[in-house]
């Protein structure tokens, strides 16, 4: 049975450009019933643990970068895919097995990690734009005799609390509940 959850959970990774692919160890024609009903862009069934992780594999050769979500013991060998999630209502080989735990057994917190990564990563460019133009600028005017010791720490000071504002600006306007996703 489909979680009435999984429709939201795909219709948002449709909106953020991501392809849904199914790895299942279930029969084919089940799984192709849940692909359709769910709208999912590629089905692999009947798959071994092994299988899975050779999936994964593959879509990482052709270029791809992936991101496999499972709860089971038969996935963890795949969850070490270049982002593996695993869901906290899942085995304790999977949570180990993943790089992200998700903390409730909500399949919408996969489609909100991706939010959070997105956000935490524009707001990671402009800081480090800043933090080297910052030491570009001090280092060469130091390197020239033309800066003075107490200007350089009150830059140094300001480039620091320019961080921590930036960084409480993102906790302000995160729209997902980070407490819901654990990063190992």
């Amino acid at each position: 049975m489909v979680k009435p959850t999984s429709y939201a959970t795909v219709a948002r990774l449709r909106e953020l450009c991501i392809r849904t692919v199914m790895l299942t160890g279930d029969d084919q024609g089940s799984a192709n019933a849940v692909a359709r009903e769910l709208g999912l862009d590629e089905v692999r069934a009947e798959l071994l643990p092994g299988d899975k992780a050779a999936a994964v594999q593959e879509l990482r050769k052709q270029g791809q970068i992936v991101a496999m979500v499972g709860d089971g013991l038969n996935d963890a060998p795949s969850l070490a895919a270049d982002v593996g999630l695993s869901m906290s209502t899942g085995t304790d080989v999977a949570m180990e097995a993943a790089g992200i735990t998700l903390m409730r057994g909500d399949p919408r917190l996969v489609a909100d990690s991706f939010d959070v990564s997105r956000h935490t990563y524009s707001k990671i460019k402009p800081g480090l734009f800043w933090a080297f133009a910052y030491n570009v600028l001090g280092i060469s005017l130091a390197a020239l005799g033309m800066l003075n010791p107490v200007i350089a720490g009150a830059a140094m000071a300001f480039s620091s609390v320019s961080v921590v504002t930036n960084a409480l600006h993102f906790a302000a306007g995160a729209a997902t509940d980070v407490s819901s996703i654990q990063v190992a």
